[in-house]
């Protein structure tokens, strides 16, 4: 549904959900339940190899053609499904479109649902209680917070992802970049402008 609405030394330690993290994955490692190294490289995949460069290709392929666009946004899961991005945490997947207008920014303020298949693993940020929380009630400054300054008449809407469906939002593409090709558009798309909470061309 959508809303329209430091670091300091001791932080090279892990913060206690990582320790936890940690000293579970030991224990299951000693007792030869997981093999560290498997483990690994589910986690290189998520992160390197299945997403973000996934849900980049696509918002690639929209920019440049704007039949698969119309396609796309009208009927995502068959498309989707025909480049293989489907399955565990990739059900029900809407695409909503920034333009002039709206800026879209996606939550989930429950958990952390979100498009594996496509964005990857998602960041820290994204799970914690205070974007949860706070993008909801104060999306333009939870925005400015990642650099994103948006005109006083763009509108903000603010999507919930859940279990039932994930949003990927398709970010505009800045005019200076419309004569690129499509793997130099791959390079310009973050992770983070696929959820809203970047712009083109800014490094976040």
């Amino acid at each position: 549904m959508p809303h329209d609405i430091e670091k300091h030394g001791h932080s090279l330690l892990p913060s206690d959900p990582e320790l936890k993290v940690k000293a579970l994955e030991t224990a299951l490692a000693k007792n030869g339940l997981i093999d560290p190294a498997a483990l690994d490289e589910i986690i290189d995949t998520y992160q390197n190899k299945i997403g973000p460069k996934n849900g980049a290709t696509i918002i690639a392929k929209a920019w440049l053609d704007q039949n698969f666009k119309n396609d796309l946004m009208t009927n995502t899961m068959p498309i989707l499904e025909k480049f293989g991005f489907f399955g565990r945490q990739g059900e029900h997947i809407q695409i909503v479109e920034n333009t002039p207008e709206v800026h879209n920014i996606v939550v989930c303020t429950l958990c952390s649902c979100y498009p594996w298949p496509l964005l990857g693993i998602p960041p820290t940020w994204y799970k914690s209680d205070a974007y949860r929380s706070r993008v909801v009630r104060e999306p333009r400054k939870c925005l400015s917070e990642f650099g994103v300054t948006l005109p006083n008449n763009t509108k903000v809407r603010v999507w919930d992802s859940t279990a039932e469906i994930r949003y990927l939002v398709l970010p505009m593409l800045p005019k200076k970049y419309k004569d690129f090709d499509k793997e130099q558009l791959i390079e310009l798309i973050s992770r983070d402008a696929m959820i809203g909470a970047a712009l083109i061309g800014n490094v976040t």
